[in-house]
C-alpha cells in the first residue's frame, strides 16, 4: 500500500515486536487509567492482561494483514486490516501518544480507502463513542451503520 504522508510506511508486524504493541496499546488506555486510584503495578498487570486478550482476539481475524506504522525509520503505531467479502474492515488503528494529530492516522485511513477503492469496496471500522477520532471518521466520510452500545460501526463507502 502507498502511503501518502512522507517517511510513513507500513511494515508487517512479527513475533519480535510483542513488547512494542503491548507500549501502543498501553498508550491507547493512558488517559482512562490516569483516573485511577492505581500503582503502576497495578497499571501494568491490567495492561498486560488486556492486551493479551486483545492479541488473542484480533488474531482469530482470518484474512487480516497486520503492520507496524513506522514513520522516520520509527515504530509509532499499528494498523490491522481485515478483508472481507465486501469491505475493508480496520480491526485496529492506533498511534503512540507523541504521533497522533500529525497526519498521519488521516495518512493511514486514506491508504485504506485507496485499497478500498481499487477493489470496489467500503471501509469499516469500530469506534467507542467517547473516543476522540471519531470526529476524524466522521470528517473523512464515516456514516454510522450501526449503534452497538459502547461501540458504534461505522462504514464509508467506496468512491
Amino acid at each position: 500500500m502507498q502511503i501518502s504522508h512522507p517517511d510513513t510506511k507500513l511494515r508487517p508486524i512479527t513475533e519480535a515486536d510483542q513488547a512494542l504493541l503491548k507500549h501502543i496499546y498501553a498508550s491507547t488506555r493512558e488517559q482512562e487509567l490516569a483516573q485511577t486510584d492505581w500503582n503502576d503495578e497495578q497499571k501494568a498487570a491490567f495492561i498486560a492482561m488486556q492486551f493479551q486478550a486483545q492479541h488473542r482476539a484480533y488474531s482469530a481475524y482470518p484474512n487480516a494483514d497486520f503492520f507496524v506504522i513506522m514513520h522516520q525509520q520509527q515504530p509509532v503505531g499499528r494498523l490491522y486490516l481485515q478483508y472481507r467479502t465486501n469491505a475493508i474492515l480496520i480491526i485496529d488503528l492506533a498511534l503512540l501518544t507523541p504521533f497522533r494529530g500529525r497526519g498521519i492516522g488521516t495518512a493511514m485511513l486514506q491508504t485504506v480507502f485507496a485499497e478500498a477503492g481499487k477493489l470496489g469496496q467500503s471501509v469499516q471500522i469500530h469506534v467507542e463513542k467517547f473516543n476522540p477520532a471519531l470526529l476524524l471518521y466522521q470528517r473523512l466520510g464515516f456514516q454510522l451503520k450501526e449503534d452497538k452500545g459502547v461501540y458504534l460501526f461505522l462504514e464509508r463507502g467506496h468512491s
